[in-house]
């Protein structure tokens, strides 16, 4: 069936009633084709990461779907991208990721590219018809590359809007981050038996941290806390039920804080790096007001302007946390469509990507991004082999994640589930983003995608929102 006529007999599954999500979208064939055609095809996806091709001639295979990209230095200020597929028969040229200072040689029957894509070598040109030979035909095939926050973007789309236009305010908010200066120390992959988008959600909400990850709870409100989602974008909040204290020693608080951070730093080092426990470490014996509110906001700040100092004296150039958090710049989980996570905090951040694989499996990539003194950053981490969800070689944390997917995976097979229940305040950026989904599906208008992806990529954790569409 064409695009034409799917679209002629509209989106399958499609969300009508915004907190109610049909369960079908996460397995039906029919729906999952029309993403493959109607989707993926014609959005900003984050490629690689350029610390990858720190050289000329060092390239990255993108692959997403039955595509695949080379996404190449050419030199100190261009990367370029093109198709990855001979210009005679067809075979790669590349695979994973490697150096071809010299340029592309096609291991079949030897034809060769520059790294501009320029065809430079043909066996025996004179067997062939001029067409076939046209020094213009014969070049690479380009796929738009931009660059963004220390990353490659690719889109198949050539009347695509810019990538810049496609992805703010995600972009300015990070770019505050200094997000282009971290380097990656480690890089994960999970070969997951779930829907892409089923992967994602477990990223869009703060709902599941009592359950899944009760080891991030404050020990004093364990199993007695109720969900309440944050405002203004600052995730999360776990509240205690009954009467909150009205007072809080220094010791108690401190001992608290550091132990949440030593626990989120096991496997999400991303997040809290130990390097930032070192330094909280070193104020344990600072003095805080009385009033738990009081304490935590001023424990909150002295830590920041600890941490910033340490990272200044080293070398690195991290941004002012106070200040970030003044101007509403200190959500910790945040969305990029339709594809691409990140979770600042300190001088770090968690890094995430999630790319189809079929109807029921995805991979899903997971970085750890620190700041580094110039000249100290570390090499590059390999692409990694992926990992099933249980895999014992999982950080707690992510494990604890991978646990659930599959099992919900399953469920959403079941008689009688026919859609997800959504939180209308907490989930809200699920129905967003699916809705989002439907419109790239129904052929909206391109101006009108746009404008609700600048709604929707973000803090999570937001309410659902009318798309303009």
């Amino acid at each position: 069936m064409s695009v034409a006529d799917r679209q002629v007999l509209g989106v399958p599954y499609e969300v009508t009633v915004p907190d109610r999500i049909p369960a079908k979208r996460y397995y039906d064939p029919d729906f999952y084709a029309m993403e493959c055609e109607l989707l993926w095809p014609r959005v900003w996806q984050m490629a690689c990461r350029l610390e990858e091709i720190p050289r000329p001639g060092d390239f990255v295979e993108y692959q997403i779907l039955d595509k695949s990209i080379i996404v190449v230095r050419v030199d100190e200020a261009t990367v370029k991208a093109f198709h990855n597929a001979c210009r005679h028969r067809g075979v790669q040229l590349v695979k994973d990721r490697g150096s071809c200072a010299s340029g592309f040689v096609c291991p079949f029957h030897g034809w060769c590219w520059d790294l501009g894509g320029v065809n430079t070598f043909v066996l025996e040109p004179g067997v062939f018809s001029d067409a076939n030979m046209d020094r213009e035909d014969l070049r690479l095939p380009e796929c738009r590359a931009e660059l963004w926050g220390g990353a490659v973007f690719v889109n198949f789309d050539d009347h695509a809007a810019p990538l810049r236009e496609s992805i703010e305010p995600f972009a300015s908010y990070h770019d505050a981050w200094h997000v282009d200066k971290m380097r990656a120390e480690w890089w994960l992959q999970a070969r997951l038996p779930v829907n892409w988008k089923l992967a994602m959600e477990a990223f869009m909400e703060g709902y599941h941290v009592m359950e899944t990850h009760p080891q991030l709870l404050p020990p004093d409100v364990k199993g007695r806390v109720y969900y309440e989602p944050g405002s203004g974008g600052s995730g999360t909040k776990i509240r205690q039920q009954g009467t909150p204290p009205t007072t809080i020693d220094s010791r108690l608080l401190i001992d608290m804080q550091i132990h949440y951070m030593k626990t989120l730093s096991e496997g999400m080092a991303g997040m809290t790096h130990l390097k930032d426990v070192r330094v909280a470490e070193g104020l344990r014996n600072i003095e805080l007001p009385a009033d738990p509110t009081l304490a935590n906001a001023e424990w909150q700040r002295r830590l920041n302007d600890a941490i910033v100092a340490w990272n200044r004296g080293a070398g690195m150039d991290i941004a002012d946390l106070n200040a970030l958090a003044a101007q509403g710049l200190a959500s910790s989980v945040n969305y990029c469509f339709p594809h691409y996570f990140l979770l600042p905090m300190f001088g770090n951040a968690a890094s995430y990507r999630i790319r189809p694989l079929g109807p029921e499996e995805c991979l899903f990539d997971l970085w750890s991004l620190t700041l580094f003194p110039e000249g100290a950053e570390p090499t590059p981490p390999p692409t990694p082999e992926p990992m099933g969800p249980d895999d014992p070689r999982w950080p707690p944390i992510p494990a604890q994640d991978y646990s659930n997917l599959p099992r919900q995976q399953i469920g959403l097979h079941q008689k009688g589930f026919e859609f997800m229940r959504l939180s209308d305040q907490g989930e809200g950026m699920i129905s967003n983003y699916q809705r989002l989904i439907d419109g790239y599906l129904a052929g909206v208008d391109q101006a009108k995608l746009v404008a609700a992806a600048q709604k929707i990529s973000g803090p999570i954790e937001t309410p659902i929102h009318d798309l303009g569409f």
